[in-house]
C-alpha cells in the first residue's frame, strides 16, 4: 500500500488508521503493529520537524514480507540526513546530563530488524523491515 500524506504532525491519525487497514487487507501479523506504528511515527515526525522548507507530501509504502513487514518512507527536495546511522546515546546518563535528540532513532534501531537509507537527487528513502521473532529461539 503506497499513500502520500501531507507534511503535517496531524498526518499521524490518518497514517496510523491507513497502517492498521493495510495490516488487515495484507494478512500481516498484527503483532508487528506496535514497532511499525511507533517506527513510522518517529520517521515521519523528523521528516516533517527537519525538512520544514521542503513543500512535497511524504510518501509511504508498506509491504508484506516473507514472516514481516518492510515499510519505506520517501521525502523529497531535503537535505541529507541517514538515520540508518544513530549517533550514540547514552542512555545510562542522569536525564539532566542527556543531550536532546536522536533517542527515537536509537530505539527504532532497537526494535526493528534493518534500516537502510538511500538518498539520491534529493530525494531521501528510509525503508525499515520486521519479521516475527521466533518464540523458539
Amino acid at each position: 500500500m503506497k499513500t502520500t500524506y501531507p507534511r503535517s504532525i496531524d498526518a499521524l491519525e490518518l497514517i496510523v488508521a491507513d497502517t492498521s487497514r493495510c495490516f488487515h487487507e495484507k494478512g500481516i501479523d498484527a503483532s508487528l503493529r506496535g514497532t511499525i506504528d511507533l517506527a513510522i511515527e518517529e520517521l515521519f515526525v523528523n521528516m516533517v520537524k527537519y525538512n520544514q522548507g521542503a513543500v512535497h507530501k511524504i510518501v509511504i509504502d508498506i509491504r508484506p514480507i516473507d514472516g514481516g513487514v518492510e515499510v519505506s518512507l520517501t521525502d523529497f527536495d531535503v537535505d541529507r540526513f541517514d538515520p540508518s546511522q544513530p549517533r550514540p546515546v547514552d542512555i545510562d546518563a542522569p536525564l539532566a546530563e542527556r543531550e536532546g535528540g536522536g533517542l527515537g532513532l536509537y530505539l527504532i534501531h532497537k526494535m526493528v530488524d534493518s534500516i537502510q537509507y538511500e538518498y539520491r537527487n534529493r530525494q531521501s528513502r528510509i525503508t525499515i523491515t520486521k519479521r516475527v521473532e521466533d518464540a523458539n529461539v
